[in-house]
């Protein structure tokens, strides 16, 4: 939609695609400015960081179960649930 938003605008196009313009305004002010996202966005990055280092220490052939119980011996406080849903995405 960036590329072509000057070429067709904003609302004709989400109304093709059936979202609200706000939900297209609302992710553009957030890539534009990391500080709006949610909370949880930013604890999802900043355990990412985390959870690649213990990956890569590990010589990549760590899974979650390995890798959950390196953080929590290194005192990392942090659901296997979701450190399973954050090594997926990553």
């Amino acid at each position: 939609m960036e590329d072509h938003h000057e070429d067709y605008g904003i609302e004709p196009m989400c109304e093709v695609l059936r979202i609200a313009p706000s939900t297209w305004y609302a992710r553009a002010a957030k890539k534009a400015d990391p500080e709006k996202r949610s909370k949880r966005a930013k604890a999802d990055d900043a355990m990412s960081l985390k959870i690649r280092q213990v990956f890569e220490d590990n010589f990549g052939v760590y899974g979650v179960r390995k890798v959950w119980h390196q953080l929590n011996r290194q005192g990392v406080n942090v659901g296997r649930n979701c450190l399973a849903r954050l090594m997926k995405a990553m």
